[in-house]
């Protein structure tokens, strides 16, 4: 299924765990889905999140397939092949942490990791059915991941629950505390452009919830997706151009990063102003509202046999691009499928309020199996 790019035995007897192939395992070669980093040497040292798993007593399965150079939203790859989606097999499965999301709904894997710079956890999650958490920027430290320098970048977990999901942030993040009461939050309800009845699912799933909630809207939002793009087209430039000349880099991903070479300073400059005003934004909501809701996805995902041309794909990550921009942390639930395809619920905190958003996030599912 192409789910692990390559199979392994490490570490302890406790839970299972996948790593994304981004990230550094010391003596595997962290090619991250890329023709172009075949000859790559071998990782000299794991990567932080990876020693605080093997520390935490977790046993390595393997290294996740994902969207080349994680530079993708559907997880097709032409080079290493592309994951099955265990559970909706006629839609793609996400990207870019493609094998790590299929890893875990396919039961091969207890847990997994993955990165997320623009959805990249979250939109494979939400297609695989899975619980996927992007945590605070800055929160989980990515020494030994790709890429080396980013102001969007994370490091997340998936799991089928919010138990697993919970004891695998202890793991990769040593400051992850204890969770939070949650007797007096609110959540806002996020007017957002999707699907009249993922919209439905949505607020169903708020309302099942009993915490008291709200309607509201932000006028930043869509003008922080744009600027999001701006930003990721920047970074992953400079950190994978140099890549695109020696012609290994597939057709596709090598188109966009061309067209990303052309992302000025002032486009960067107009971007952070932009990051700037939905930051502030968003922190005032978050004054009033604990928690935000809205879905993940605006839409079904894209059939398999439409998804090859991931340019004209972007919008998939339109609800969750925003939060990389911002660094506030943001979690994928799976809600139940309509008509055949996934669903899933983002639930956003404050920054640094992971435990609170885990907390709110783990109380929303029980309460739900109850009703």
């Amino acid at each position: 299924m192409t789910i692990f790019v390559e199979k392994l035995d490490l570490g302890g007897s406790g839970p299972t765990v996948g790593i994304k192939d981004s990230i550094d395992i010391a003596g595997c070669c962290t090619r991250a889905g890329s023709r172009a980093l075949e000859d790559v040497a071998p990782a000299s040292a794991n990567a932080d999140v990876v020693d605080g798993l093997l520390a935490a007593g977790y046993r390595i399965v393997g290294k996740t397939n994902l969207h080349e150079l994680a530079f993708g939203t559907t997880g097709l790859n032409n080079w290493t092949g592309t994951p099955v989606n265990p559970l909706f097999p006629d839609y793609v499965p996400g990207g870019s942490s493609s094998g790590s999301a299929a890893a875990v709904a396919a039961r091969l894997a207890d847990v997994a990791i993955g990165t997320d710079t623009g959805g990249s956890v979250r939109i494979p999650a939400s297609c695989c059915g899975v619980f996927g958490f992007k945590p605070s920027f800055g929160r989980v430290s990515r020494r030994g991941v790709m890429p080396a320098q980013t102001t969007l970048d994370c490091v997340g977990p998936f799991a089928r629950d919010m138990d697993a999901l919970i004891d695998c942030m202890r793991a990769i993040d040593p400051g992850f505390g204890a969770l939070p009461d949650t007797a007096d939050v609110r959540i806002g309800l996020l007017d957002v452009e999707a699907r009249s009845e993922i919209r439905a699912a949505v607020e169903a799933a708020v309302r099942t919830s009993a915490f008291p909630y709200a309607s509201l809207a932000l006028s930043e939002f869509v003008p922080a997706y744009e600027a999001g793009l701006v930003i990721i087209n920047a970074e992953t430039w400079a950190a994978c151009g140099s890549l695109v000349a020696g012609g290994k880099v597939g057709a596709d991903i090598a188109a966009r990063l061309l067209a990303a070479s052309k992302t000025t300073a002032a486009d960067v400059a107009a971007a952070e102003r932009v990051r700037a005003a939905f930051t502030a934004q968003l922190d005032e909501a978050l004054q009033q509202f604990q928690v935000l809701a809205l879905p993940t996805m605006a839409d079904a995902p894209p059939l398999l046999e439409s998804g090859a041309d991931t340019s004209k794909l972007v919008g998939m990550t339109s609800l969750v691009r925003p939060f990389n921009l911002s660094g506030h942390p943001a979690i994928t639930i799976p809600l139940p499928a309509r008509d055949g395809y996934p669903v899933s619920l983002q639930l956003v905190a404050g920054m640094n309020q992971d435990e609170l958003l885990c907390a709110v996030a783990r109380q929303l599912v029980q309460r739900s199996m109850q009703a």
